[in-house]
């Protein structure tokens, strides 16, 4: 599914957020990348999503070379991949159905097949009863569940979250991680970047350190 191939990425005037890092992700399995702050998750999952490109060797996603795709290719790529990260860019002018709703218009889905997705998202990730309220109305827990529904809403196959618990209390950030647990329990490929270990316990580990990957 996923494969890193001696990739590096350097940032001017010469800050190496990742430093000849090879590994590989099967199909329907679930990792957590974890490491101090700055030691190039972030990074990580951004050149999985080709929303950076590696500036030395080679990213593949379901064997296709991502760092190398034109920019009218990315819309095709980022279909098949869900995206939950740090800056959730969720609309606050628009409510909880709309940001869902969001993703499925730009891909010009007809319009009633992209509402069934949309409520069966919600309903997925317990916000099915909040559809017309607007994020500002919502918990932090419940921005994240939002989230989260606008990044799966396509069905994707791969899903790439970071720090998705992060600021939330102990009994939200397990409800939250509960949610990844079941996408991974039903066949989609999960990685997410976190501190928190300890809520995916049964998830192989990616450990780095100052950009490189630890043993």
């Amino acid at each position: 599914m996923i494969r890193f191939d001696r990739v590096s990425r350097r940032y001017p005037p010469g800050l190496d957020a990742l430093s000849d890092i090879s590994f590989e992700v099967a199909e329907r399995e679930m990792v957590v990348v974890s490491g101090h702050s700055g030691a190039g998750k972030s990074t990580l999952l951004k050149l999985i999503a080709a929303v950076e490109k590696p500036t030395g060797g080679t990213v593949l996603v379901g064997g296709q070379n991502v760092g190398g795709l034109a920019r009218s290719a990315l819309p095709y790529l980022r279909r098949r991949i869900g995206m939950v990260f740090q800056d959730q860019k969720l609309l606050f002018d628009r409510n909880v159905f709309e940001n869902v709703m969001l993703p499925l218009s730009i891909a010009g889905f007809p319009i009633s097949d992209a509402a069934l997705r949309v409520r069966a998202a919600l309903d997925k990730v317990g916000l099915a009863s909040r559809e017309k309220a607007l994020p500002l109305m919502l918990s932090g827990g419940e921005q994240q569940r939002l989230a989260i529904a606008r990044a799966v809403v396509s069905r994707p196959s791969l899903l790439l979250a970071d720090e998705p618990t992060a600021h939330l209390d102990g009994e939200t950030a397990a409800d939250v991680a509960r949610i990844f647990h079941e996408f991974h329990h039903v066949g989609v490929t999960v990685l997410i970047a976190t501190y928190a270990n300890d809520l995916f316990p049964d998830a192989r580990r990616l450990q780095l350190n100052h950009g490189k990957l630890v043993p």
